[in-house]
């Protein structure tokens, strides 16, 4: 198990800024997430602070992981899967890959996840059997058949969550990749590759139709898209979330969340999403989450 003091879960400008200060001042630091998940990678930026001419985001982002770098942060470029709070108070992490993580600060800086239709009728079975979130809702389909569409690490860690539940588990990945086989060889998982192209049903869901003639017959569709999504990471661990819209995290002047010891800055902390409030908000965590972690070297001495 690594150990750090401050883990920040997102590599987006929030979690970089958060990372800069928090690595300035001497912590054991370690960034976890993927650049090209950010909503800046693919972006461009002409209304920020000190630049006369329109800069790229990739550009942006790569600066600012060499400046976390230099100041002695880590980088595990792994998605998150799974966050548990220890009873002593730390935070238990795991990756994609198995890398099992301890600290004793947390920030959270993944963004927010922006849903993608994949069915036409999509919307007019959500609560009937379409599902967004498999840590939320994979009891009510115990002992049911079940298929998960995806194309990451979401995906993959949702079917396995599913297997402990349901009777049957499809997981239709929407990209072709032998890790993903090799991963599920001795499971009892089914790998489906061609693509999805209706729901079946009428009240509830009842099946899914394929192109060419598959069908196959199921009581639940979960969609896991990409990484988990920071809504489903958070459920568990009983996060505050705006009362008006219940999409975002809530927290205070030091962007500390309901829960000691976890932080959160950036899009996650709701509107405006943009580079200027992230930056702000990421230095602000990156601070107060050093602070927390020098009250309690104070306490313990």
């Amino acid at each position: 198990m690594k150990e750090y003091e401050i883990v920040i879960i997102g590599v987006g400008p929030a979690g970089l800024q958060a990372a800069i200060h928090s690595a300035r001042r001497k912590h054991k630091v370690l960034l976890l997430g993927k650049l090209e998940s950010s909503a800046l990678y693919h972006a461009h930026i002409e209304n920020y602070f000190g630049f006369r001419e329109k800069v790229q985001g990739q550009e942006l982002l790569l600066a600012g992981l060499d400046a976390a770098k230099k100041f002695g942060a880590d980088f595990i470029e792994e998605d998150v899967v799974k966050i548990e709070i220890l009873e002593q108070g730390d935070f238990k992490l795991e990756t994609e890959k198995g890398t099992v993580i301890r600290t004793k600060a947390l920030i959270l800086a993944l963004g927010v996840k922006k849903k993608k239709k994949i069915f036409k009728n999509e919307d007019s079975f959500i609560g009937k059997g379409i599902s967004y979130c498999v840590d939320c809702d994979a009891w009510f389909y115990k002992n049911k058949r079940v298929a998960v569409i995806g194309d990451g690490s979401a995906a993959l860690h949702g079917a396995m969550t599913l297997s402990k539940f349901a009777s049957k588990v499809y997981l239709i990945f929407l990209k072709e990749l032998d890790d993903i086989i090799e991963e599920l060889k001795n499971s009892p998982i089914e790998l489906i590759f061609q693509k999805p192209v209706e729901i079946l049903g009428e009240e509830e869901v009842r099946g899914l139709r394929f192109e060419g003639d598959l069908v196959i017959e199921v009581d639940g569709i979960f969609i896991e898209l990409g990484a988990k999504g920071p809504l489903e990471l958070l459920a568990p661990l009983g996060i505050e979330l705006d009362p008006e819209t219940f999409s975002y995290v809530k927290v205070d002047k030091k962007m500390q969340t309901n829960i000691s010891g976890i932080f959160a800055c950036g899009d996650l902390t709701g509107p405006p999403l943009q580079l200027a409030k992230a930056v702000g908000e990421g230095c602000i965590a990156g601070i107060s989450a050093s602070d927390y972690i020098k009250s309690l070297q104070k306490a313990s001495k």
